[in-house]
């Protein structure tokens, strides 16, 4: 109950925020979406990566996404092969269960657990993920028929990638930014994960309820938040991870369902209720599951 208290509480009142501002205004979502992710996210990801010692360690996260990513995929293959389910179903799984809410969602949980180092692993992992959903979301969303160009377009598009590329040339040449301007970085990414947790709450507010499948959604909860984290702690076992970023990555891939996603299945027309049904039955679950797993992780 202690944990629940310290750490998933304060982050549950500020979605609630935005739930219950966006069903009483019912406020247009996209200009502040807009402002946090062409303004907010990539000061956040800046400061991040400047202030942070690169290492072989974020090599290895690398590799523990994709080797996350390529697990959920198979599992979900293999689930619709079993199924019989069609190509339209089978994306449509794993749109809502191979991507996971790191950034609004998992960011600030991890903050109120492991404070300012943790964090630090977190907003690394968010950028890898932005760019991993990004490239494979819309690939799945588009059932393959995007194509890759179209995919690395929406990557392109992202300023998170920017604002690391921008980073590692400042650490690559051991360049100093003037403390008047990442004085104002500062103030720009602190107001970020508020911001973007704001946001999660009201696009969970205008998420429908009703008539899902149940089947489906129930596979899907239980792949998203129990064997993913699972998945993510035996991957762990196998790379020499700081243990810190290894609660830190395993914590994240308890996560539910991204929010983002959600935009990708209506933009393209991919089981849209499907995805939008797993994404708010796993964010109303993880509100126990997550709190079990830091019970455990300690």
């Amino acid at each position: 109950m202690q944990i629940f208290i310290q750490v998933v509480l304060p982050v549950l009142l500020v979605f609630l925020i935005g739930f219950v501002v966006q069903k009483w205004k019912n406020i247009d979502i996209k200009p502040i979406s807009t402002v946090a992710i062409f303004i907010m996210t990539p000061c956040l990801v800046f400061r991040t990566f400047y202030n942070s010692e690169i290492n072989i360690q974020y090599m290895y996260m690398v590799f523990f996404a994709f080797l996350l990513l390529f697990g959920i995929i198979f599992i979900n293959k293999v689930y619709a092969k079993l199924k019989n389910y069609d190509r339209s179903t089978e994306n449509g799984l794993v749109l809502s269960t191979a991507f996971m809410n790191s950034g609004n969602y998992g960011a600030p949980i991890i903050l109120f657990a492991y404070g300012e180092a943790g964090f630090a692993y977190s907003v690394s992992f968010l950028v890898l993920q932005s760019i991993i959903m990004n490239f494979f979301g819309v690939y799945y969303a588009a059932s393959g028929k995007a194509g890759i160009s179209v995919a690395l377009k929406e990557v392109m598009k992202m300023p998170a990638t920017y604002a690391v590329l921008v980073a590692g040339i400042f650490k690559g040449l051991n360049l100093s930014m003037p403390n008047n301007l990442m004085l104002t970085v500062d103030i720009i990414a602190e107001a970020a994960i508020p911001t973007v947790m704001i946001i999660l709450g009201m696009q969970l507010a205008k998420i429908k309820w009703g008539n899902f499948e149940w089947g489906k959604v129930t596979y899907g909860t239980i792949l998203r938040l129990v064997i993913s984290p699972f998945l993510a702690y035996v991957i762990t076992l196998f790379l020499p991870l700081d243990p810190l970023m290894a609660k830190v990555l395993i914590v994240s891939a308890a996560m539910p369902s991204a929010a983002t996603i959600v935009m990708y299945a209506v933009q393209f027309q991919s089981q849209p209720k499907l995805v939008s049904s797993i994404t708010l039955i796993t964010t109303a679950i993880s509100i126990l599951t997550i709190t079990f797993l830091l019970l455990i992780l300690g």
